[in-house]
């Protein structure tokens, strides 16, 4: 691992006191990062600490009227996330230290719908571009990140509900507190980025890699829109640190460890304002989460039709793609896979000809094996696909046996067309359909020489909406 080595201030917390007193306590923007809300409900189960008291998660969070719908203890449940980024009672120098701009009041710069399905075993986090252009109840259009400031967390609620047609049964809102108190209490993360990153506004530097991040970096990463798509890239770093926190969270090493345990929850607790109904039950939240693992928590970003609308007043704002996000939503209101499963072909083994492929290498990540004692294998074809243009976004292993002879591609069944192009790569790769949800290479001593795969563009179907890209916790995990 690497670190950044990037620090502002004097010391390791960028010059911010990060466990100085509630009367006086320096305050972090989330900006457009809800990562202490998902973690609050997915860490807080399965303990034996003081949080089980009755009453004591409702005495620590700030509770609001969000006219929300409420829920069942089994049914399916639709929670509004949103990260408000108040900074008024910042110091010029606090907003300066960290980079934070120097406007005024309250926004969202982006919201997630999170989806438990009905059987409890399942978190769907869908985000919703800050960015969007659509109509916002009763003010007309505008970016969906304004419905909060014209009508607070109500408004916001109904934007949503109109635009997605789904019933948002809880809220939960973020404040500006705690987000690099988290990170600190977690030991900080391990991100994966797929290009460099020199952002001047935030000073963060970063080569294409593994990095370790402190609490102030992390917040960096989570926030620079200074790479090639800009926002939709930051979306993709914000999922990505919300699974390295959760898979840090509920691993053995915090969730045995009563001091580290308790720094995590009290620092997510204390930033977190949620409607009514869910400040009561809070722990109730938890517990119906207590099946699900970071394998079925999927990430998933809406359709988007332009990236580059320019609206009348000449605001830059993305549209969706309706049909699409249409077809979205009504799959997560039916608790239906996202992507429809993909059935296996007649001869698994055989590898499809490079013009078969019809999506492109840079939406296609891989997960390396080496299974042969040739040192360096994985190394060497990380980077080769990495310059064929594929995401390898972990550091490739090695697999348990080192005998393999021929190279094996693994994919999901739901990865039946990205694996054709997986395939072009690896001329000669045998091909097996198994229960996994990403793309997985097992280098063997044959046909692991990667080849730039020859993408065709695919015939149009007007009448199909276009299926979003989506990822697990597991798959955005730094390996």
């Amino acid at each position: 691992m690497e670190d950044s080595g990037v620090h502002v201030g004097g010391d390791a917390y960028g010059g911010v006191r990060v466990t100085a007193p509630r009367t006086r306590r320096t305050r972090t923007s989330l900006r457009s990062l809800m990562i202490t809300g998902t973690l609050s409900g997915l860490v807080l189960v399965g303990s034996g600490f003081a949080w089980a008291i009755p009453g004591y998660l409702s005495a620590q969070i700030t509770s609001v009227d969000a006219g929300t719908a409420g829920s069942s203890s089994r049914s399916a449940m639709n929670i509004l996330l949103v990260g408000v980024d108040k900074r008024d009672d910042l110091t010029r120098k606090e907003q300066n230290q960290l980079h934070l701009g120097r406007q005024e009041g309250q926004r969202t710069d982006t919201m997630m719908v999170i989806h438990l399905s009905e059987d409890h075993r399942k978190v769907t986090v869908v985000s919703l571009p800050r960015d969007t252009w659509l109509d916002i109840p009763g003010k007309g259009e505008h970016k969906i990140n304004s419905a909060y400031q014209f009508g607070g967390p109500k408004l916001a609620v109904q934007t949503v509900q109109q635009a997605t047609g789904l019933r948002i049964n809880h809220y939960i809102a973020v404040n500006v507190l705690g987000f690099i108190d988290v990170v600190e209490a977690l030991g900080g993360i391990t991100v994966c980025t797929p290009v460099p990153i020199d952002d001047d506004k935030t000073k963060l530097k970063l080569a294409a890699g593994t990095h370790q991040l402190n609490g102030v970096n992390a917040l960096h990463y989570a926030r620079t829109r200074a790479t090639g798509r800009a926002d939709l890239d930051r979306i993709d770093r914000q999922q990505q640190v919300i699974s390295a926190l959760l898979a840090k969270a509920i691993s053995g090493d915090t969730l045995t460890n009563p001091a580290k345990f308790g720094a995590l929850v009290n620092s997510t607790l204390r930033t977190l304002t949620v409607d009514a109904a869910l400040s009561d039950d809070f722990l109730g939240l938890a517990t119906q989460l207590k099946d699900v693992s970071t394998d079925n928590v999927s990430f998933v970003t809406v359709p988007l039709a332009d990236v580059n609308y320019r609206t009348a007043t000449g605001e830059s704002a993305v549209l969706w793609d309706k049909a699409a996000a249409r077809d979205l939503f009504h799959r997560i209101n039916t608790d239906q896979p996202l992507i429809p499963p993909v059935k296996p072909s007649k001869s698994p083994t055989a590898t499809p000809s490079p013009t078969a492929a019809t999506i492109a290498p840079n939406r296609i990540a891989i997960r390396v094996r080496n299974g042969t004692l040739i040192t360096g294998l994985g190394a060497r074809t990380k980077s080769a696909l990495l310059a064929a243009g594929f995401l390898v976004p972990t550091v490739p292993g090695d697999t348990a046996t080192r005998t393999y002879k021929n190279t094996i591609i693994r994919y999901g069944p739901a990865r039946g067309d990205s694996v054709r192009t997986v395939a072009a790569a690896f001329p000669g790769a045998e091909l097996r359909q198994v229960d996994i949800d990403g793309i997985e290479v097992i280098l063997g001593a044959e046909n692991h020489t990667v080849r730039k795969p020859v993408t065709a563009t695919p015939k149009p179907t007007p009448t199909a909406a276009s299926t979003p890209t989506t990822k697990t916790a597991t798959q955005n995990i730094c390996k």
